[in-house]
């Protein structure tokens, strides 16, 4: 029978490997979102900026 409340060399060897693949999946998760924040900044800008243009264009018509 097993005794369950010290793992064996198999079962610390499994949860190591768990460990690892979930911290770099937290790295890969942080970046993407690292990533997605950097893209989102850049599109307002531009959607900003459009806007800024279209709206002067539309003064200046109006005036």
């Amino acid at each position: 029978m097993m005794n369950s409340t010290k793992p064996d060399k198999v079962d610390t060897l499994a949860l190591e490997q768990r460990i690892s693949r979930t911290e770099l999946a937290i790295e890969r998760s942080e970046k993407m979102l690292a990533d997605n924040i950097a893209l989102r900044n850049r599109m307002r800008t531009v959607v900003e900026a459009a806007g800024r243009s279209v709206r002067k264009t539309y003064s200046n018509r109006a005036g």
